[in-house]
């Protein structure tokens, strides 16, 4: 079952989204922070205050991890990447993209950012840490230092983590800018990236499972079962995604080398601009079974017309309101050249959420492709 994620704001203009996930690692953190670190680190405190800091700590720990995606998002944003969300979840945070970096150097300089954010945190909380360090402390500036320790280390540890060369980890996305530069072909960059994601994955599983067998065998502290599942789930994790991407890869090869003609509708029919809703949706959408269609006048596109755009108008007005005052108006976006690549296609209707492109020749209409029919194509050829 998909678990479901809420909206909870906006940064720099993206959505942010907290998945169902993270509040089970928020859970256990605070309680890990309140029952054992914090009590350890700081004695004496009654255990309701152990408990707000440690639930203080992990939200901070969280707001780490976005202040690392937002420095992906930021780079990704000034070379013209657009950023559907990002998500707070259990193994940490993710920024969905929307397409691929356009240039190796840009997608170096969107995979660096993310540590670098987490590094320039570290040392400020570190350095907070040296500075408070020879000053006589009281219990609460004690704390303070306590919880700054704690920030700073995990900041540099989310830093080191993701540079590790294993996609789709940042390291992974550096070594992919690099293969890309090299071998000029983002496809079999991506594909060799992952492999060593594989490899790393694999890595983190046995050595996550030889750290739960030595702590059961007694040949290990108890506290290591704890750190071997980590690493164990961390492992598979990361095995689970550098597959997925490897697959995606593969994939979008393939349609990078079909062209959107092979693909597209060749029986056009087109709704003129004066025609009624009603009429649209009696003579067109009904029997034709099309989830769109063309907008023309006197022979000219001006536009597109779905099923959505016939929604958003009350039934009431169908009979007055006229497709030409509801329809998608004509963009570059809302076109495709028949010899396009299919994956360029693809990436027009994620960035402008449409489902379907109108292709155009020497100005004429000469077919649609479809979201559908791209997914009926791949479902044919699946190995």
């Amino acid at each position: 079952m998909r678990l479901p994620s809420w909206q909870i704001g906006y940064a720099l203009g993206i959505p942010i989204r907290v998945h169902a996930s993270w509040f089970a690692i928020f859970f256990l953190l605070t309680w890990a922070l309140a029952t054992d670190y914090l009590p350890d680190s700081l004695p004496g405190l009654p255990p309701e205050r152990y408990w707000a800091m440690g639930g203080m700590a992990a939200v901070l720990l969280f707001l780490s991890v976005l202040l690392h995606e937002l420095g992906h998002s930021y780079v990704a944003l000034r070379y013209r990447v657009p950023i559907d969300r990002i998500t707070l979840f259990i193994f940490g945070g993710v920024a969905h993209m929307r397409k691929e970096a356009p240039t190796p150097l840009a997608e170096f300089l969107i995979a660096v950012a993310g540590p670098a954010v987490s590094f320039v945190l570290g040392a400020v909380c570190l350095g907070f840490v040296a500075l408070a360090e020879p000053i006589p402390q009281q219990r609460g500036l004690r704390g303070l230092v306590i919880l700054s320790t704690l920030l700073g280390a995990v900041n540099v540890q989310l830093g080191l983590f993701n540079l590790i060369p294993g996609f789709p980890l940042d390291g992974g996305r550096v070594l992919r800018a690099g293969l890309w530069a090299w071998g000029k072909d983002f496809y079999r960059a991506t594909k060799q990236a992952s492999i060593i994601g594989l490899g790393f994955g694999i890595v983190f599983v046995l050595l996550g499972f030889a750290m739960l067998a030595g702590s059961a065998m007694g040949g290990a502290p108890a506290s290591m079962a704890s750190n071997g599942s980590w690493i164990a789930l961390i492992g598979a994790f990361l095995f689970a995604a550098a597959l997925a991407s490897r697959r995606q890869a593969a994939l979008r090869q393939s349609l990078a080398a079909v062209p959107v003609r092979n693909l597209m509708v060749t029986t056009v029919v087109s709704i003129p601009s004066q025609c009624t809703i009603e009429e649209a949706v009696n003579q067109y959408f009904q029997p034709y079974g099309y989830g769109g269609f063309p907008v023309l006048d006197d022979g000219r596109l001006i536009g597109l017309i779905t099923v959505h755009e016939i929604q958003a108008v009350s039934s009431a007005v169908w009979p007055w309101r006229q497709v030409g005052q509801v329809m998608r108006p004509v963009s570059p976006s809302l076109i495709v050249e028949p010899d396009a690549p299919v994956i360029h296609a693809m990436e027009h209707m994620a960035r402008e959420g449409w489902d379907r492109l109108v292709v155009m020749q020497d100005g004429q209409v000469i077919g649609l492709v479809t979201q559908s029919a791209i997914m009926h194509f791949l479902q044919l050829r699946k190995p």
